[in-house]
């Protein structure tokens, strides 16, 4: 009779959760926790002037609203994106597929000059925008690209594995019974892909919000037009003014927490929904 396998391939709980949890203290707990301590110290009077200072409520303003903005780009291309790779068979497919993940591997500075190289007055976008008023370099619509660019392969990779997984047959047996394409889609698909679509679009939504190697080469970077929290950030670094950055950090980090945590519950929920369905 054949010995059953063991799910506990890694040897000892207690060494592969020690090393688990040394790592995440060492590389995310450890600095967060400096920062909470630095934001503490300065007393609330002093974080709430540098948090609601004109400059910072301008670079909130910008960053918050190109990436809700990139966020919206992102959840459409990327589901039809994640639609085509899972359900279409054409060639070019798995270098298209590969590409999805270019804007990982990708330098973002490196990125950030491309983009800024395309939408130039003299480059293969530029060229032809630039001439009917359509300015997207050193403006906000320079952001939003850049955003859109880094961003998006959070909700291809989100959304591509459960179409995968999605049982075919409910949508046999609805259009069995009468369905068209769009009821389909609506009433058995889309619920069924929502938390992880969800899932994607916030993860898409805080990755925008940290932009900053991308945006820092085609936004411009002008105070209350085109400055975002991060490049802030690394201003006041530059300034040694360690509090103002680490104030503005906590603000980014709470913003990102707390969507994260609403996006979760209500992932939760919508499961939870749906199983009862």
């Amino acid at each position: 009779m054949a010995k059953p396998r063991s799910k506990h391939l890694l040897p000892g709980f207690g060494l592969t959760m020690g090393v688990s949890l040394f790592y995440i203290t060492l590389i995310i707990l450890l600095p967060l926790g400096a920062m909470l301590l630095k934001v503490a110290g300065m007393g609330f009077p002093e974080f709430w002037r540098i948090i609601s200072s004109n400059r910072a409520l301008a670079a909130y303003r910008v960053t918050f609203s190109s990436a809700a903005i990139a966020t919206l780009f992102n959840g459409v291309i990327g589901l039809l994106l994640a639609w085509v790779l899972t359900r279409y068979r054409f060639p070019g497919r798995r270098l298209l597929d590969a590409l999805v993940d270019l804007p990982f591997a990708l330098p973002t500075a490196v990125a950030g000059l491309v983009l800024v190289t395309l939408f130039s007055q003299a480059g293969w976008y530029g060229q032809f925008l630039e001439p009917n008023g359509i300015k997207i370099n050193y403006t906000q619509a320079g952001i939003i690209a850049a955003m859109t660019f880094t961003s998006i392969p959070f909700v291809v990779r989100s959304v591509q594995p459960v179409l995968e997984d999605l049982d075919e047959g409910l949508e046999s047996a609805a259009q069995t019974l009468g369905a068209n394409n769009w009821q389909v889609f609506t009433r058995i698909i889309f619920p069924t892909i929502l938390p992880a679509f969800i899932s994607g679009c916030v993860l898409s939504f805080a990755r925008s919000l940290g932009e900053f190697g991308a945006v820092v080469f085609i936004a411009g970077n002008l105070p209350g037009v085109t400055e975002i929290v991060s490049l802030l950030i690394f201003i006041r670094l530059e300034e040694y003014n360690y509090e103002g950055a680490a104030a503005l950090a906590f603000v980014l980090l709470a913003v990102a927490f707390l969507t994260l945590l609403a996006t979760n519950a209500l992932a939760a929920w919508q499961t939870r929904y749906v199983e009862r369905s």
